[in-house]
């Protein structure tokens, strides 16, 4: 059964910590999507992981691009999942359930990040982790400590 994580951001936007999870999830060799809850905000990504520094960027894709299932890291509104990815990101709130209980949905890991000073994505976060536990799934809870490093909660 898929590891459903959420991560509660308190010392780092999401933009600090998005690509580093990314990476790390490549060098497992996990294909990675991210859904997020509008278009707007997949523009700003877009931009983002193939700038976000001098040093590096985060090859990835979105429908309009084609080649959907060649994309190391595929960004989407919706549930689908051509790129084969073990391990989906939902940001802002972006509902999880859906993605998760359909047909094909095998992921390896899934992680909510969600901004904990925006009230709203908190209030859906709590939302989520009542409907994921309700329908069956082990959730934990993330958040940052001190030293930056994400430590589990419940």
């Amino acid at each position: 059964m898929t590891e459903i994580w959420f991560y509660h951001l308190q010392r780092q936007p999401l933009e600090r910590v998005l690509p580093n999870l990314i990476e790390k999830s490549l060098e497992k060799g996990w294909r990675v999507a991210v859904q997020a809850r509008s278009e707007e905000r997949l523009d700003a990504l877009d931009s983002w992981l193939w700038t976000y520094s001098d040093e590096s960027f985060v090859a990835h894709g979105r429908a309009c691009d084609g080649d959907s299932e060649r994309q190391p890291v595929y960004l989407t509104v919706g549930i689908e999942n051509p790129n084969g990815a073990a391990f989906r990101l939902f940001i802002e709130g972006a509902d999880m359930a859906p993605a998760l209980v359909g047909a094909g949905a095998a992921y390896a890991r899934a992680v909510a990040l969600l901004d904990g000073n925006n009230a709203d994505e908190l209030a859906l976060a709590r939302a989520q982790w009542r409907k994921l536990k309700d329908l069956g799934f082990a959730v934990t809870y993330w958040q940052q400590g001190a030293n930056g490093r994400w430590e589990m909660k419940s």
